[in-house]
């Protein structure tokens, strides 16, 4: 291979093969590759830890012309990105921007993935990647940059939670009122948004028993994989359940409460990946757009008779939201923090706020 021009190539299980050049780490990796329909926000979605062990394509054709956020760290936190680094195995896109402008970009696309070991390949034709990716449904790839060939792995038996949730509890002080957020692979807005309302929050890891712990509330945060991998988390969201606290589900934290309420889960074809969600509440009929990223979803006719569904996707008509009919417990499945994305349902935080 030419030391300037590195070429490589994303294989797919189905044995379908698209070449690109190299503008990452050069390393080959395996992982589940799915597709993001977002405009804008990769920093965010690339710092996602709900994309662990996946390769992320990119469907908008122009990746890294605005560069990479800086910014220094506020109460232990990230000011513009999700986490404090990138969590997707790999990255695809159409067209990568080396020359970048933006007033607050500290550093290009390519100099960041390359400091965390990532690969990325552009001048692939995302549109038919994309293409093959919604009509077979998600697959396994590898992304190759060398002569070395590697297996496929599938990680859909794997707790990839334990791989991105802290190993200590961290706290976040803000206020009088304390909140539980179990952290799953939490984005940092999630965090953010709750501070801004002036709540002190401890960070749990997945599997810690908070319930020995004072406080008034629980967010279940967002995180990777397959929600009924974590049975230590349902276990400690049912015994909260049975002490009446006001609980908050979002993305995976929204699958855990489905499972803590006796509903199941199950795989969609390819997920839902943008921020471009069109969800319906069911009792107003309101459409609010919502950013998203998740592979599973939760099965409405499970659904014990005391929970109600609360939205409906615009597109496919899956669940996004459920709440009991009478108790203080409520979960969705898009983010409304948001980061990127429209902000249209960022008042669930402060319905979340009244129940406490």
């Amino acid at each position: 291979m030419s030391d300037s021009i590195r070429t490589g190539c994303l294989v797919l299980e189905d044995g379908s093969a698209f070449e690109g050049r190299s503008f990452g780490f050069g390393a080959s990796v395996c992982g589940e590759v799915v597709f993001n329909t977002g405009m804008v926000g990769y920093p965010e979605a690339l710092t996602d830890p709900s994309y662990k062990g996946q390769i992320l394509v990119f469907t908008y054709p122009l990746i890294g012309n605005y560069g990479v956020p800086g910014g220094h760290p506020q109460n232990g936190l990230s000011p513009l990105l999700e986490s404090d680094r990138i969590h997707t195995s790999g990255l695809v896109v159409c067209g990568y921007s080396p020359h970048y402008s933006h007033w607050n970009a500290s550093r290009s696309l390519a100099d960041w993935l390359n400091e965390y070991q990532v690969p990325a390949l552009e001048g692939i034709d995302t549109r038919a990647l994309t293409k093959r990716l919604r009509e077979k449904g998600t697959m396994l790839g590898k992304l190759l940059l060398s002569e070395e060939d590697l297996p496929f792995h599938n990680t859909n038996g794997e707790n990839l939670v334990s791989l991105v949730s802290p190993n200590r509890p961290l706290l976040h002080k803000a206020g009088e009122t304390r909140i539980i957020v179990i952290d799953c692979g939490c984005k940092h807005s999630i965090i953010r948004s709750l501070l801004d309302r002036k709540l002190t929050v401890l960070r749990v890891p997945w599997d810690y028993n908070f319930l020995e712990e004072d406080f008034d509330g629980v967010v279940i945060s967002n995180g990777p994989g397959d929600p009924k991998m974590c049975s230590e988390t349902v276990i400690h969201v049912q015994k909260a359940m049975e002490r009446n606290y006001p609980i908050f589900g979002i993305c995976l934290g929204h699958q855990i409460l489905a499972l803590a309420a006796g509903a199941s889960t199950y795989k969609l074809k390819f997920g839902h990946r943008g921020q471009n969600q069109p969800c319906i509440e069911l009792a107003t009929n309101r459409c609010y757009i919502t950013s998203q990223n998740h592979g599973y979803a939760v099965d409405i006719k499970t659904l014990p008779p005391d929970w109600r569904p609360w939205f409906t996707n615009g597109n496919d008509t899956t669940n996004e939201g459920i709440r009991h009919a009478s108790r203080p417990f409520m979960s969705v499945q898009f983010h409304p923090e948001a980061a990127p994305g429209p902000v249209d349902t960022n008042s669930l935080f402060d319905e979340f706020l009244r129940m406490l």
